[in-house]
C-alpha cells in the first residue's frame, strides 16, 4: 500500500512539474519578457556598431598565381593508377 502511495505522489509530482513549466513557458509574460530581452540586445548591437571603426584593406595584391607546376620533378598520377 504504502508504494502505491509512493508511486502515486511521484506521477503527481512529474505532471505538475511539466504542467507548471509549460503554462509558465506559454504564458503572455514570459513571451513579453522573452521579446522585450530580444528588443534590447538589438539596441545595444546598434549602438556598438555606430562605435566600430572599418581598418582598411591591406591585402591587395598580394597572391601570386602560377602558370602551371614548377616543380617538373614530380610524377603525375591519375586516381584509376593510384588504385591499381
Amino acid at each position: 500500500m504504502f508504494k502505491e502511495i509512493k508511486y502515486l505522489f511521484y506521477i503527481i509530482s512529474i505532471f505538475f512539474f511539466i504542467f507548471f513549466s509549460l503554462k509558465y513557458y506559454f504564458s503572455d509574460d514570459n513571451k513579453k519578457i522573452y521579446f522585450r530581452s530580444i528588443n534590447e540586445i538589438d539596441n545595444k548591437i546598434k549602438i556598438n556598431e555606430k562605435n566600430l571603426f572599418v581598418l582598411d584593406s591591406d591585402t591587395d595584391n598580394i597572391i601570386e598565381y602560377v602558370d602551371g607546376n614548377l616543380d617538373e620533378k614530380t610524377k603525375k598520377y591519375k586516381f584509376w593508377e593510384l588504385l591499381k
